[in-house]
């Protein structure tokens, strides 16, 4: 039997590769072999990006409630440990947003964490 080289099922193999490399900077563009390891590269570095895209968020609403209930002179470590002890259920990207768009609320929530300590 004879070996196929130019049938559809190779051609549209190396089409999808190659439209997903659609963009990349020189051979890695246009020929198959060097296209197929960038595309390999580029979605296991998509699917690892996707996750610490989650651990990065989460850093950057820790440094925001932080930075908001440091001027309410409490440590973060200490209002989160006063919330948990009140019984308050709010997440930190919620307490975030709070600090930012709403700081009477989040006064009044770092107010009932500082109780808690307290009591």
């Amino acid at each position: 039997m004879s070996r196929a080289i130019d049938g559809t099922k190779r051609k549209n193999r190396r089409a999808k590769i190659l439209k997903l490399a659609k963009g990349f900077y020189g051979d890695r563009k246009s020929n198959y072999k060097p296209a197929k390891d960038a595309v390999v590269k580029a979605l296991d570095h998509a699917y690892s990006g996707r996750r610490e895209k989650k651990r990065d968020y989460r850093k950057l609403w820790i440094a925001r409630i932080s930075a908001a209930v440091r001027a309410e002179e409490l440590t973060y470590s200490r209002f989160i440990n006063g919330l948990s002890k009140a019984g308050v259920t709010l997440n930190r990207k919620a307490l975030s947003n709070m600090a930012i768009e709403d700081p009477v609320a989040f006064k009044a929530v770092v107010d009932v964490a500082k109780k808690a300590l307290q009591g």
